[in-house]
């Protein structure tokens, strides 16, 4: 897949929840940072209720997809916001077009499932990463953003750690070192796709997850889910991201401990390693994940690329 270049045009998309007032302030955003933007018509719209946590019909989300990929002069697909709806449109996308026209896509929360579907069906790496109007525009701390240029951009080679230094201060929860493909995104919409033909491939992989408003029950019930759909069968490391507004009646550091306990508990017999604490997700900062790509984890080290994702 070619890397972003300079000279490139970004196209804005929102495959998902509406947030049109957003789509100009984030072209602004990215010409100040002396980049071209392509503000994808679904940007600018809303579905009317009931239905209104829609950025427009599935056609025309699906549309905007379909042509910023195929355009020639745009090097980068980016999200505008996550929220709701993406899954609608994953057994109409045309994965073969977005393999003949492989570009960096960015985003994460709801867009997993585009992730997840990217992966089974198209098998290019794409970018969990920071959305323009969910992220940018709320002003994420400034790795957020290094981070994010680095990687659509090809500096991060073979070898290199993947988020750039300082390394984030990370928790071993069970040691180990493994290597396999990054897999992964929102634990929700991960479980939500479970059963369908767009569901996470997790054989060799090291899965990535976070999540955001969900309380240790529910986070309980998801590891289940994928346990008993056969999603640790193969599975050589997990990375465990940002876990935010728990939702629990505890004070958050309890919440956050029941959260590493239960990722202790469900994979301690696994014998693969498992760390937590990487700063990607719904927090501050939140830090690109090249999805599909090798990597290695490693208790000490953290997460270092096998090879380079763009060239």
């Amino acid at each position: 897949m070619p890397a972003f270049r300079p000279g490139s045009t970004v196209a804005i998309v929102a495959p998902a929840s509406a947030a049109p007032n957003a789509a100009d302030d984030a072209a602004s955003w990215l010409q100040s940072r002396n980049v071209a933007a392509r503000i994808m018509p679904a940007s600018r719209t809303r579905m009317q209720a009931p239905l209104d946590y829609l950025a427009g019909p599935d056609a025309a989300r699906l549309r905007d997809l379909h042509d910023a990929f195929a355009a020639p002069d745009v090097g980068a697909v980016w999200c505008l916001q996550g929220g709701f709806g993406s899954w609608r449109l994953l057994d109409a996308l045309d994965y073969g077009l977005l393999r003949r026209h492989a570009k960096p896509f960015i985003g994460y929360s709801d867009i997993t499932a585009l992730h997840l579907a990217i992966q089974r069906h198209a098998g290019f790496v794409t970018f969990h990463g920071p959305m323009l109007g969910q992220d940018f525009l709320a002003g994420r701390e400034p790795p957020t953003e290094s981070a994010l240029w680095r990687m659509i951009g090809g500096q991060a080679g073979s070898g290199s750690p993947v988020a750039p230094p300082p390394q984030p201060m990370l928790t071993t929860l069970l040691p180990g070192r493994a290597s396999g493909r990054l897999i992964g995104g929102n634990l929700t919409l991960i479980a939500a796709l479970i059963g369908s033909r767009h569901e996470i491939d997790t054989r060799g992989a090291i899965l990535f997850i976070e999540d955001v408003n969900e309380a240790p029950p529910r986070v309980d019930r998801m590891l289940s889910q994928l346990r008993e759909a056969g999603k640790f069968v193969g599975l050589r490391g997990v990375l465990a991201g940002s876990f935010t507004g728990l939702g629990a009646s505890e004070p958050d550091g309890l919440a956050q401990a029941a959260i590493y306990t239960l990722l202790q508990d469900y994979f301690s017999g696994l014998g693969i390693p498992v760390i937590a604490g990487w700063p990607s997700g719904h927090g501050d900062p939140n830090l690109t994940l090249p999805l599909g790509a090798h990597v290695t984890l490693d208790g000490d080290r953290g997460l270092t690329l096998e090879q380079a994702v763009a060239t």
